[in-house]
């Protein structure tokens, strides 16, 4: 049967792996890796998200900031 690639691994990783394996309950260790994987690449779209609206809310800052001004100055609810 096909095995795919080989990673190498060191020691100190591999217990590791053994060890989550067992605590998860997980049958094989590639399925830990793969769960990592995951969990990684989800954290990275996550990330880039993030900076999407933060770049968003940057551009859009100056023109939020000119209509409240301008509703502010046109507002019936006066403050102070």
């Amino acid at each position: 049967s096909y095995m795919g690639k080989l990673l190498m691994i060191q020691p100190d990783d591999d217990a590791r792996i053994e060890r989550l394996k067992q605590r998860l309950g997980i049958e094989r260790k590639v399925d830990v890796v793969r769960a990592g994987i995951e969990l990684l690449a989800a954290h990275a779209e996550q990330q880039e998200r993030a900076g999407r609206w933060r770049r968003a809310a940057r551009a859009a800052a100056p023109t939020s900031r000119e209509a409240n001004a301008q509703f502010r100055s046109h507002s019936r609810l006066k403050r102070g």
